[in-house]
Parts: structure tokens; C-alpha cells; sequence
């Protein structure tokens, strides 16, 4: 039997607070480290990370750490992330999505090891000696990364690692919650990615409507103006919408004029 799992208002308003919050101009790579601040509150750990990595190339494209404290420039040796890709095809908790296809599911260490058992492992003793818990969201890969899940050489993906130190592993309600915010994720860090690349290309009379939208004109105003149908109106509006990734007449003028005064 399933055990019942319950969130707390807490949980709740954070929950909310991730998905719908406006976070800004993203950073150069990655999520908003508001977002990253707001996902600690929500997961007790001792630090996380977001790293797009390329399991073929044994590489990552970009890390992100929180919490980052000032002064923080830590950087892994050469080393420690040979030491790392040794032990990867043989640490299921790591390359499970690779060896699966599965990015869907939310590991923890846990899922694959006993204490003992992890502690004997090359990951463990080599690598990730001060670890005793890790729960990891994998995304698809970001726009542009050519994906192929499920290949032994691995791919691209991007992870969000949660790390403990000591104490008790990641709960249930930690892996349901992560559940629930996994796809909020992945639209947060594609918008990000999106701003990263600009403004998508629109096309004169979307512009000329736009203009019109952001006047404050109705829909039949602006088929009025244009000379042409109610529907041809919406029609335009919902290439537009889909073109710049909103789904509203405002945030459709907020993204395609970032400095209009509001």
C-alpha cells in the first residue's frame, strides 16, 4: 500500500512561487539563482547543482552550485573529473538515464545502493567521499544539443543534483514534489534559454500589431485598423504567441518590448 504524502502550506507557496514567479534577464548559463535559492528552501541539502552535461563528450556545459557564498570560485581539478568519468558507466545512481532513456523518473542513491554498498564503491571512495545522500531531476537537453538517450556513449542532459553530507536521505515527499515541479523546470530553464538567444524574428504585421496591443486596442479595433477579420486578428496573435513562447496578450507586449514603461 501506498503511503499517503501530504505538503505543507510552506510547500505549497514555493511550489507556486517556482512556477509562476517572473525571474528577470537569466544568467549567462543555466537557471536564475533566485529559482536555485527557492528550490533549497524547498529540499533540505547541504548544497545543489545544475550542470548541462555531455555524457559522449565527458564534459559539462555549464554548473551551477547554491548555495554561493561570496568568494566562492571553487573549480574541480583535472583529477577529480578524470576521477569522476572512471567511475560514471559503472554508477547506475549517475548514468541510469543514459543506460535507460529514463529521464523522467527522480533517483536517489538509495534506489541503487544499501549504505554499505555505496560506501564500497569506486564513486564513493574516489569521487563522492563526503556524499552520503543525492536526489537528481535529469531534463532533456537544451535547445541546439543533439540528444540520443539510451546510446552507451551517453549524450547531452541537464541535471539537478541535491546533496547531503550526512543525516537522513531525501524523503519521499522530497522525490513527489521534485515529480511535480520537473516539467515547471524544464519550461523555466527553455525560457531561459530562449531569452539567452533573443527575441525570435517576427514579421512586419506582427509588429504593427503588437503595437496596436501594447496601445491598449480590442481585437476588433485592431481588425478595424488593419482592414481585416476579428479571426484574422486572433490568428496573427496566436502565431505570435507561439513564436515568443507566452500564452497572453501581455506577455506577449512585456517580451517584445522589455523596456516599454509599464
Amino acid at each position: 500500500m501506498t503511503a499517503t504524502l501530504t505538503a505543507s502550506g510552506r510547500d505549497l507557496r514555493t511550489l507556486a512561487g517556482i512556477v509562476s514567479e517572473d525571474r528577470g534577464e537569466p544568467p549567462a548559463h543555466g537557471l536564475a539563482p533566485s529559482l536555485l535559492d527557492d528550490l533549497l528552501g524547498l529540499i533540505r541539502c547541504d548544497f545543489l547543482s545544475f550542470v548541462g552535461m555531455d555524457t559522449a563528450q565527458q564534459a559539462d556545459r555549464f554548473a551551477q552550485t547554491a548555495p554561493l557564498e561570496p568568494g566562492d570560485d571553487w573549480q574541480e581539478t583535472e583529477e577529480d573529473i578524470a576521477r569522476f568519468w572512471k567511475h560514471y558507466w559503472d554508477s547506475p545512481c549517475c548514468s541510469y538515464p543514459d543506460q535507460t532513456g529514463d529521464l523522467r523518473s527522480v533517483t536517489k542513491i538509495s534506489d541503487f545502493y544499501s549504505a554499505r554498498q555505496w560506501h564500497n564503491t569506486g564513486m564513493h571512495s574516489d569521487y563522492m567521499r563526503e556524499i552520503e545522500h543525492e536526489i537528481m531531476v535529469c531534463l532533456p537537453a537544451g535547445p541546439g544539443w543533439i540528444a540520443d538517450p539510451g546510446r552507451r556513449d551517453g549524450g547531452p542532459s541537464v541535471r539537478l543534483l541535491f546533496f547531503r553530507e550526512a543525516g537522513p536521505d531525501f524523503s519521499e515527499r522530497d522525490r513527489a514534489l521534485l515529480t511535480l515541479l520537473r516539467p515547471h523546470l524544464h519550461q523555466a530553464y527553455l525560457d531561459a534559454e530562449r531569452r539567452r538567444r533573443g527575441a525570435p524574428q517576427l514579421t512586419p504585421r506582427h509588429w504593427e500589431l503588437l503595437h496596436l496591443v501594447a496601445a491598449g486596442h480590442t481585437n476588433a479595433q485592431i481588425a478595424r485598423r488593419l482592414g481585416v477579420s476579428e479571426g484574422t486578428v486572433r490568428k496573427h496573435l496566436e502565431n505570435i504567441y507561439a513564436r515568443l513562447h507566452v500564452s497572453s496578450r501581455t506577455a506577449a507586449v512585456t517580451r517584445a518590448f522589455p523596456d516599454r514603461d509599464t
